[in-house]
């Protein structure tokens, strides 16, 4: 378990992550995408990727956190519809966790870009869809096996754009308006980053004292943005899908030319 100490990193740089984790953690409660902009930051501090990768998931713990007991609070999430999800996306995760420490991300590294930029397109082409709930399309249990288990799994294992992911899925499948799938989303992004977090904490590959500055920063910046979300709905939340899926698109694309 690595315990890197407060006095070995400098007063400037536990800021700068502070102020990376405020940007992300709103960011990411209004619609994903929030490891694009802290694992940068996490890298640059010179730790290894699997310790960027872990110490990523501990403050988006308490983002995801933060965003969701908001949500609730609001009455946008139904715990007792979701268990089936909560519990695939759990398992899922699990796995997902243990397969990135024993394997390659390569291929999702190649396929993940098309996808994320799949759904740029639809959100762009589709003004309507979402500012209104519809009727749903499959069953619970259904969605939580096709998209429960699928993106846990994937956020596990990789995570760009599993938000994204959901959102389109709440919307599409479930029929739900982007308040509610944004709300859902991020039930399922904290079961699954917390999972991840506890075989990374096992595994030790958390950087305690780096992770734990920037989950402050996560747990202010998720709640803010979950009040946006809630106040401003589809007209917060499409706009800034796009832009984030863009971006983490573009991002896949650079790291797979450039390497």
């Amino acid at each position: 378990m690595e315990f890197l100490g407060f006095e070995q990193v400098s007063v400037g740089m536990l800021a700068l992550l502070f102020c990376v984790a405020l940007v992300a953690g709103f960011v990411d409660s209004v619609a994903g995408g929030g490891g694009l902009i802290a694992l940068p930051a996490l890298l640059y501090t010179g730790i290894t990727p699997l310790q960027a990768l872990a110490t990523n998931k501990l403050q988006g713990s308490f983002g995801t956190f933060a965003s969701t007991l908001n949500f609730y609070r609001h009455g946008h999430i139904d715990l007792k519809l979701m268990l089936p999800a909560v519990f695939l996306t759990f398992i899922g995760a699990a796995i997902g966790t243990l397969a990135v420490q024993m394997f390659s991300a390569d291929f999702l590294r190649l396929f993940m870009p098309i996808a994320l930029v799949g759904i740029v397109i639809f959100f762009a082409l589709q003004p309507k869809l979402g500012e209104q709930d519809r009727h749903h399309r499959i069953g619970i249990w259904s969605f939580a096996a096709l998209f429960g288990f699928t993106l846990g799994f994937y956020d596990g294992f990789f995570g760009p754009g599993t938000g994204a992911f959901f959102t389109l899925a709440f919307v599409l499948l479930l029929g739900f308006n982007l308040v509610k799938a944004t709300a859902n989303t991020k039930l399922l992004n904290f079961i699954s980053n917390i999972t991840s977090l506890s075989f990374f904490i096992v595994g030790g590959h958390v950087v305690w004292s780096l992770g734990l500055v920037m989950a402050i920063g996560q747990f202010a910046g998720a709640t803010i943005g979950s009040h946006m979300t809630i106040r401003h709905g589809a007209s917060l939340i499409r706009p800034l899908v796009i832009i984030m899926s863009s971006a983490m698109a573009l991002k896949l694309l650079y790291d797979n030319f450039s390497g």
